[in-house]
């Protein structure tokens, strides 16, 4: 028999009455949520065996187990870390949390796979919790249970923990300095001159983003796009030091205009701060998120029209609604996306599709931006073709002011 809680060997009586105690729950599922477990009820001692066998071989150096809780198959271990600062608590349960589960699932499968017991391998999953103790008995019973409600909860999503730490992530980097500028020149295409910069944000830490790309993706999903951007924005201010009249262009999330956090002002602050002018400054409006409101956007971009500001619509060609934006929204620079610019040389569909935005864009006063230009033919080409700028590695690769001898 399981008693209902089984106090682990050697804790301290003294460090169970005071402090964080952190539970970690391990429970097993298969993929479906409304599924029942994949498995024969004889599986549960396996998976009991296993999980014992696999606690002893914790770290126990700053861990100590203070006991240890089975129901039905799912596992509650309360744990504590003496001699550590609370701060950084919740961060190290999670990754200790993630650690376990990661190599348990291996283990767990191994056996799975040398069983009968099972018809398929269940996932583990895990979640987290933590409560502080308390010296009633009966209270802290009571957190007990409470906080181990709440880790069971968090654990039924697979990949609750990663998320967690995700959340984790994207709140020390909005807390923290977690992101910094570099920039890649936009060249003249006709004379070859520095037209201007774009504003590319970069991680300083990269363990839980790839890049800027799924980092926004993810703050859009938490809400925390609006505050991001803004982020984003105040360091490709504060670092850009391009000489003269040189434009930078700073990308604009197209969502943010439909938050109620949105005003328009805040920008002109940081650019007095640096020597320069809303005339200094293009705003991107990405393609590769809709647009919901365009009157609401419109509205946004004419307050920034009318402070002298201007406007481009990037990655034109692989967005969700390119034309209806150049129409909408009347920018002042389209940027035509690399994969209509990538070999264009050797491709008569892109050609003409690029012919096609020069022709309309001369006759509308737009300038055209030519994305991604990697090879010294696709320059040539659409310098013949008439377009008035070009970006892409081939003239410059992205990097910081400091990095750039003819800039510092």
């Amino acid at each position: 028999m399981y008693k209902p809680f089984r106090e682990a060997a050697g804790s301290q009586e003294a460090e169970s009455h005071e402090g964080l105690v952190g539970v970690i729950y391990f429970g097993l599922k298969t993929g479906e949520e409304d599924q029942a477990p994949v498995y024969s009820i004889q599986a549960i001692p396996g998976w009991r065996r296993f999980a014992e066998a696999a606690l002893k071989n914790l770290p126990r150096q700053d861990v100590i187990i203070q006991a240890v809780r089975w129901i039905g198959d799912d596992l509650f271990v309360l744990l504590r870390r003496p001699g550590h600062h609370e701060d950084g608590f919740w961060e190290w349960l999670l990754e200790l949390s993630r650690t376990i589960r990661l190599e348990w699932a291996e283990g767990w499968r191994a056996e799975c796979r040398s069983s009968l017991a099972y018809k398929e391998p269940a996932a583990l999953h895990a979640g987290i919790s933590a409560y502080r103790a308390s010296r009633d008995t009966e209270e802290d019973l009571q957190l007990r249970y409470n906080s181990m409600k709440r880790a069971l909860i968090h654990g039924q999503h697979p990949m609750a923990i990663e998320q967690s730490l995700r959340k984790l992530a994207l709140k020390n980097i909005l807390g923290q300095d977690g992101l910094y500028p570099v920039y890649q020149p936009i060249i003249s295409v006709q004379d070859g001159s520095c037209f201007g910069y774009e504003a590319l944000t970069r991680l300083v830490d990269k363990s839980w983003f790839d890049g800027p790309l799924p980092l926004f993706k993810f703050a859009g999903e938490e809400g925390a796009v609006y505050t991001l951007d803004t982020l984003a924005r105040e360091k490709a201010i504060q670092g850009f030091r391009a000489p003269g009249e040189q434009k930078i262009f700073i990308n604009l999330t197209a969502h943010i205009m439909d938050d109620p956090r949105f005003t328009a002002g805040q920008t002109l602050q940081l650019l007095s701060c640096r020597g320069l002018s809303p005339s200094n400054v293009v705003f991107e409006i990405t393609e590769r998120t809709s647009i919901e409101d365009f009157e609401a956007a419109k509205k946004v971009l004419s307050h920034y029209r009318s402070q002298g500001y201007q406007i481009a619509i990037d990655d034109v060609g692989a967005g969700y609604s390119s034309l209806q934006s150049i129409v909408e929204l009347r920018p002042d620079y389209i940027k035509i996306d690399r994969s209509l610019v990538q070999n264009i040389h050797q491709d008569e569909m892109k050609e003409q599709i690029m012919s096609t935005f020069v022709e309309f864009s001369g006759r509308m006063g737009i300038s055209v931006v030519a994305e991604g230009i990697e090879q010294q033919e696709e320059l040539d080409k659409v310098k013949e073709m008439g377009v008035g700028y070009a970006q892409g590695y081939l003239l410059g690769r992205p990097q910081s002011f400091a990095e750039d001898p003819a800039t510092a």
